[in-house]
């Protein structure tokens, strides 16, 4: 049900577009190109069923485990309360 001005369907159609775009960012963020055979970080080797599920991959596991943990620190909040969203 759209209000005003839009016609029906709107709202589902921006957040489809809203969808799509953050895959295509996603995306266009993944590694590509040829493997690395060592972690850029660490130096140890990285494995081959890594290297070919992840076409382009520079860093081990765990070293990619530790990136993903420092990123996971950025304070964003996933509480689905609408208070913690007003803030």
């Amino acid at each position: 049900m759209a209000g005003g001005w839009a016609r029906d369907g709107a709202v589902q159609d921006q957040i489809d577009d809203t969808v799509s775009d953050a895959v295509s960012a996603a995306r266009s963020r993944m590694p590509r190109g040829e493997s690395a055979e060592y972690c850029d970080e660490c130096g140890e080797p990285i494995p081959e069923r890594r290297r070919e599920a992840l076409p382009g991959v520079r860093t081990c596991v765990s070293c990619q485990s530790n990136r993903d943990a420092a990123r996971g620190q950025a304070g964003i909040n996933r509480r689905g309360s609408k208070d913690s969203q007003l803030r």
